[in-house]
């Protein structure tokens, strides 16, 4: 067996079933369990798969309310809001970005009232300049992860 490829094989595998065992995905390969194991010691050791989590609903869990939240931000203040906004427990993305706002945020809140009070808490910051928040009203693709192409 030719082992092309195989690596990307062993991680569309695990997008598919980040709980499939050694074994089965062996099986799925046509390679030996210690092939996969080994492979997947590579992948983790390189930092290519970074841990194995469950998706969560976080809508079935009550947080029925997604916010996006730009800011502008001064200029030397910026590491320092983009550290703050992280250590936010309901924040689950946080970008800093090109074009007119210089951090984009994602968080999830349980309705408007929690969103409204953690962005009040996020604007007492000077260094914040200037805020737009969307709230998101139906999700037409989130948290996906994309197959990779062969070689």
């Amino acid at each position: 067996m030719t082992y092309e490829n195989l690596d990307r094989k062993l991680v569309n595998q695990l997008l598919e079933d980040g709980r499939a065992s050694l074994r089965s995905l062996a099986e799925e390969l046509d390679v030996s369990v210690t092939t996969v194991s080994n492979h997947i010691s590579e992948l983790e050791t390189e930092g290519i798969i970074d841990g194995y989590s469950p998706t969560i609903d976080y809508d079935a869990l009550g947080y029925d309310v997604t916010a996006i939240l730009q800011l502008k931000v001064e200029g030397h203040a910026l590491v320092e809001v983009t550290e703050q906004l992280t250590e936010k427990r309901q924040v689950m993305s946080v970008y800093e970005t090109t074009g007119d706002y210089d951090v984009i945020a994602i968080g999830r809140f349980r309705d408007t009232d929690d969103m409204n009070a953690s962005i009040k808490d996020l604007l007492t910051d000077p260094a914040i300049k200037e805020s737009n928040t969307s709230v998101v009203l139906n999700p037409a693709k989130e948290h996906e992860q994309f197959e990779l192409k062969m070689d």
